[in-house]
């Protein structure tokens, strides 16, 4: 069997290249990333193909903010159909093409007249279900938000339509696509791995203190505010609330304006991931709030690291972990939930060092990349019988 994969940037989408690679199933993998940002990829380069002459400008705009949002909209828009239109064009028959959503109708339409088969790969909620739920956070909050791009959401329930199954990493994803009518039988679970060579144990907490640890964008999609007002309500002398990852300065204006900032919160911007591992290793516990997120990995690479995991139910935590046992599930959007359950664990350490190991035992038994490499193999297989 030969698959060809296709991502407008790399994502997860390079550990499954890898791993069908070292399987002897991977034909290529095309990318709008340009080749210098892909040189660690560990990929033969003759697998390896890139189309990044818009895409690359789209992220330097975005970047340095040289752009507006209008304007960035349009260059997003078209460095996904320009991607699409170049696979299609150069890809050689296969008997899969798994393309990321948003960025492969075309070329699912070409490999399926070409008697192949097309896998929509989407990485979070059904587009429109992913909309719905943002426009009526930042409602909430009173922040601007335009909402995701209709010309963007017609083209991915368009590969919906097109595609002979979708793979999805979450149970929570899952259930969004059958809310918005897309039959079951076309679904497929496919979770997410975790590198375990680069996420581990090296330190413990401190027990002195307690510290709650944060990663990914500060946004309104994470369900920060939730996170803050839950820490607000902490008992604890010696608590810090961490947060890496990119910062939203509007969203930080609006915490500090309603007055749930505090000098409790150190903010550490973006952090290399060889570098995640020491904070995570010596965090009490990792919160994700996420108001939707189809699977945060920062949830096993936290486990990786023995760092128990407290999240929401919209990011994919029942795919990884059993609430109450080597990590804790909470309502979205509910602040005391996760006050509760964070102040548990700030009150018992046994119980959070027990959740912690076991946490670790449970991530390494699920095998990594290397396992979903395997599932969607054989998510692939089933689909060409």
């Amino acid at each position: 069997m030969k698959v060809t994969l296709s991502t407008i940037g790399k994502f997860h989408t390079f550990d499954l290249a890898r791993e069908l690679s070292s399987a002897g199933a991977l034909q290529a993998i095309f990318s709008g990333y340009p080749k210098f940002k892909l040189r660690d990829e560990q990929l033969p380069a003759h697998q390896l193909k890139t189309f990044p002459w818009i895409q690359t400008p789209y992220m330097a705009l975005n970047r340095w903010q040289l752009a507006s949002r209008g304007m960035n909209r349009a260059i997003e828009y078209a460095a996904k159909l320009a991607l699409d239109r170049y696979v299609a064009h150069a890809m050689d028959d296969c008997d899969v093409f798994v393309g990321l959503s948003g960025s492969g109708l075309r070329s699912g339409q070409k490999i399926k007249s070409m008697g192949g088969k097309y896998v929509c790969d989407r990485g979070s909620a059904h587009i429109r279900v992913q909309n719905e739920l943002l426009l009526a956070e930042h409602d909430k909050w009173g922040m601007p938000y335009d909402g995701i791009d209709p010309r963007v959401i017609d083209l991915e329930c368009a590969e919906y339509e097109e595609a002979d199954c979708i793979t999805v990493p979450s149970q929570f994803a899952m259930r969004s696509f059958i809310e918005a009518g897309v039959p079951f039988s076309k679904l497929r679970l496919l979770p997410y791995g975790v590198n375990l060579g680069r996420f581990e144990t090296v330190s413990t907490p401190d027990p002195r203190r307690f510290d709650v640890l944060f990663v990914g964008a500060m946004s309104l999609q994470k369900g920060i505010p939730y996170l803050l007002q839950a820490f607000h309500q902490v008992d604890h002398p010696h608590k810090t609330l961490h947060l890496v990852g990119s910062v939203d300065q509007t969203l930080m204006n609006l915490l500090k304006a309603i007055g749930l900032w505090s000098d409790q919160v150190k903010v550490w911007g973006h952090m290399p991931q060889p570098e995640l591992k020491h904070i995570m290793s010596s965090s009490h516990v990792m919160a994700l709030p996420s108001v939707q997120e189809g699977f945060g990995m920062v949830m096993a690479q936290a486990m990786a690291c023995s760092c128990p995991v407290v999240a929401s139910r919209n990011t994919g935590a029942a795919d990884l972990f059993e609430d109450g046992v080597d990590g804790y599930i909470v309502p979205e959007r509910d602040a005391d939930a996760l006050a509760e359950r964070l102040q548990r664990l700030a009150d018992d350490p046994g119980m959070r060092l027990r959740a912690g190991q076991l946490a670790h035992q449970r991530v390494q038994q699920a095998g990594g990349w290397r396992q979903y490499g395997h599932q969607a193999l054989s998510i692939y297989e089933d689909l060409i019988l």
